[in-house]
């Protein structure tokens, strides 16, 4: 991880991470010979004399504190994370009484990343500037998505199919949770909001893989967004005034097209005097404090099959809670749907996201098997909302923003989407369509 990097053409960025106290830096490089960029990583060197020390304390702390360990292995708590450091410095003071304050930090750390974390993969977990962090076997080097770069190719590697296996159970250990060969599939959120998801060999069939999908600190706004061009003014003037006005809408979109990013600018708009319940999977939605919010997740059932609490579940409970409004995170089962829409025929101002790359696939997605909605049902939602990725370079906008509305054709009424902004490519610019509002202007003029 310390290696001189060979044939490098040029560095184009060059930048610091801090992990726990360790000082990390990150190049970002053009390498002769690569098709990507590499992402480089420089961590603190430590020589073989202090790694055997490392090594001694380890042990010393497995025979002293058992119970401590255990508990550390098993929680994040930041209270524990301080008191296993500052035993790891007080034992390499004593050993080791002539390095600065800063060397004592940084081995400690790196012996809290080694037992209870994810080894260097905490320095990358570390770097803002990433969204996800990929391990495919030990054989290939980590990836990373970058957010100014895209995909990324590392210096580091896990060098054993063994440790990435370790490192996919203590995930699971600290989330209540396993990962074996005979339950070889791990879906997890940690605390900080992180998503991981890890396989094991052979239904990887290369090796062992961790995805790391990290969570934005600070949630986007709207302002984010106009800045980077992600939404228009005057589109989020409509959608705030459907908002205002208890419209529903579904948020559209492919993979990591910014789907959810999109719903959370979306929610601040409600009024502060209604009732919000969220349902996720995952807890990615982030509300403002001033919102009368209640958030509620799902949850997977034990190693016993025993305790879970699906979707459905909680859209059922949801419903006697007084909700003005009703978001869910993904659409994803027909009886989902069938709940959702059913409280937007009872008067329910519903929000949702669904994977979709354009709104007319959406309501044939609500129409077709497996989810096989009526048309009635369907009819009843207002507006749909297309994120989009622009794969080239990470540009995220809003593609369509689409009214759904009824047409006779025949004699018979189908259902179709009336696109009234659209993003321009070649000016970069959303825009209001031509098309005339055939539903929405009348709910809002009423």
């Amino acid at each position: 991880m310390q290696a001189v990097v060979q044939g490098v053409d040029e560095t184009v960025e060059t930048y610091n991470v801090v992990s726990d106290g360790i000082v990390a830096q990150v190049s970002i490089m053009k390498v002769h010979g690569k098709f990507t960029l590499v992402y480089h990583v420089e961590t603190p060197k430590i020589d073989v004399a202090t790694r055997a020390i490392l090594t001694e304390i380890r042990e010393q702390l497995i025979r002293e504190y058992p119970q401590k360990i255990q508990r550390l292995s098993e929680s994040t708590s930041a209270a524990l994370k301080v008191e296993f450091l500052d035993i790891v410095t007080a034992k390499l003071k004593a050993l080791m009484p002539s390095l600065i304050d800063t060397t004592y930090i940084e081995l400690s750390a790196t012996l809290l990343h080694e037992m209870f974390g994810l080894g260097i993969l905490e320095i990358l977990d570390a770097d803002a500037g990433l969204e996800e962090i990929v391990v495919n076997d030990s054989k290939t080097p980590v990836m990373v998505y970058h957010r100014k770069y895209a995909w990324l190719e590392t210096n580091v590697r896990i060098d054993s199919e063994l440790k990435i296996e370790s490192f996919s159970q203590q995930v699971a250990r600290k989330v209540g949770r396993q990962i074996t060969t005979l339950s070889p599939l791990l879906d997890a959120q940690l605390v900080n909001g992180d998503r991981v998801n890890a396989t094991l060999y052979p239904i990887s069939v290369h090796g062992n893989t961790i995805d790391i999908r990290k969570f934005r600190e600070e949630p986007w706004t709207v302002t984010d967004f106009l800045v980077r061009k992600t939404l228009s003014s005057s589109l989020v003037s409509f959608v705030w005034q459907a908002m205002q006005f208890e419209l529903s809408f579904i948020v559209t979109g492919g993979t990591a097209s910014g789907k959810t990013s999109l719903l959370n600018v979306f929610l601040p708009f409600i009024p502060p005097n209604q009732r919000i319940i969220t349902i996720e999977d995952t807890s990615e939605l982030v509300l403002p404090s001033f919102l009368h919010w209640v958030p509620l997740l799902t949850r997977q059932p034990n190693s016993e099959g025993k305790g879970q609490v699906s979707m459905l579940d909680l859209l059922l409970n949801s419903l006697r809670m007084r909700p003005d409004r009703l978001v869910v995170g993904e659409i994803r089962k027909k009886e989902d749907a069938q709940t959702l829409f059913e409280a937007l025929m009872t008067g329910h101002s519903v929000y949702a996201t669904l994977h979709a790359e354009t709104a007319q696939q959406v309501v044939k997605r609500l129409l077709s098997e497996p989810i096989d909605l009526p048309d009635i049902e369907v009819s009843n939602l207002d507006l749909i909302v297309t994120a989009f990725r622009q794969r080239k370079d990470g540009r995220r906008r809003v593609l369509e923003l689409a009214e759904v509305s009824e047409h006779y054709v025949a004699g018979q009424v189908e259902l179709k989407t009336n696109n009234l902004f659209e993003w321009k490519p070649r000016t970069d610019t959303i825009e209001r369509t031509i098309n005339v509002s055939q539903k929405i202007q009348n709910k809002l003029e009423l």
